[in-house]
């Protein structure tokens, strides 16, 4: 324990060094735990590489090779914990990074929170079989953000606990847009799954529309040459592709658009809409994963189908026709994202780490 009373806690997730969701949540709740007197440690599953090496970070195979031999042995920080909570997602990232520290923790004596958010869960665990429920069954909980994940879970014999995630909503500037203007924001990476592809074909029937639209795609990934190519051969006019953005600079970029979009086809519950509720801008979604509970279509935001970038369109059109139901929704939104804030979790977050009730 810590010099406060309370349990001494590691978190094993992605440093922002990967800008995505673990990387972002864990530090949320490294600061909230901090504020609130936990010790906390940081273990990175994307160890730093030594100058000299880092250009292996573009090498497949090698880059894992490398950057597991530098991984295992930061886990002796463990020794200095009491609590290991370890952020996971699916497949060869799991087997990667969860399962040594896991490992490492029950071989500690250390209590292992396994914290796993993932949309791919339900393929992850069906298929997987004897890579996977062992593991899971070496932690002493398994700690979900959604019901989503929870009902994923409870076929397979799991009882998962649910802790929301976490956004600071002051870092996010609420207001209320208007007039509403066509200005697009999309901050999924250019991954397959986020079918950033598909945006951009629902934002050439909007422009269609709307000449004046904007769209801004805020991300980095595998598909990056490709959806370049997709915008221009769809027309580039009012498309602009940022690349990585730090998530410091994420509230700013939420400030000058209008309405956020996403098209994902696995997912679960993505900070990025989060954001979009805690800044006020009006969300148009897939129902993906937990999507579907988070914005409850037309009550804060408006649903559509995956793969259909038509309805997508029409869905923003019909945001901008309607100034005042979309100021209705985004004030339902900004409530809804208020039971998101570490004042809301963190009770639950000490009863996961003491293993009793929440």
């Amino acid at each position: 324990m810590s010099e406060t009373g309370r349990p001494r806690i590691a978190l094993i997730a992605a440093s922002l060094d990967i800008v995505g969701g673990h990387g972002v949540q864990a530090l949320a709740l490294a600061e909230g735990l901090g504020r609130d007197g936990y010790a906390v440690e940081l273990i990175p599953v994307n160890p730093r590489f030594p100058l000299g090496l880092r250009w292996l970070r573009r090498c497949a195979y090698v880059r894992t090779v490398v950057n597991e031999a530098l991984f295992l042995p930061s886990l002796r920080a463990l020794r200095q914990a009491d609590v290991a909570h370890v952020f996971s997602a699916s497949y060869w990232s799991f087997l990667l990074g969860p399962v040594p520290a896991i490992e490492a923790a029950r071989q500690m004596g250390k209590r292992v929170v396994l914290n796993y958010h993932s949309g791919e869960a339900a393929d992850h665990l069906g298929r997987w079989g004897a890579l996977v429920h062992p593991w899971l069954r070496r932690a002493d909980e398994i700690v979900v953000p959604s019901e989503y994940l929870r009902e994923v879970f409870a076929p397979h014999g799991y009882r998962a606990r649910v802790i929301p995630n976490v956004v600071d909503t002051t870092r996010f500037g609420y207001r209320e847009r208007g007039p509403m203007r066509p200005r697009l924001l999309s901050t999924r990476n250019l991954e397959p799954h986020y079918r950033v592809g598909h945006t951009l074909e629902a934002f050439r029937l909007i422009r269609a529309r709307y000449p004046d639209a904007t769209l801004t795609i805020a991300g980095y990934g595998s598909e990056e040459g490709r959806l370049r190519g997709l915008a221009a051969a769809l027309g580039n006019d009012g498309i602009r592709f940022l690349g990585r953005v730090e998530p410091a600079l994420m509230p700013d970029l939420y400030a000058d658009h209008d309405i956020f979009v996403n098209a994902s086809v696995v997912d679960n519950q993505p900070l990025s809409i989060l954001e979009a509720f805690a800044a006020g801008l009006p969300v148009v979604s897939t129902g993906t994963g937990d999507i579907a509970a988070m914005v409850r279509a037309g009550e804060r935001g408006r649903l559509v189908p995956a793969g259909d970038p038509g309805a997508m369109a029409t869905a923003v059109v019909g945001l901008l026709e309607d100034p005042e139901g979309t100021r209705q929704m985004v004030r339902r939104a900004r409530a809804a994202a208020e039971a998101h804030t570490w004042p809301h979790v963190r009770q639950a977050w000490a009863a996961a780490y003491a293993g009793r009730a929440a």
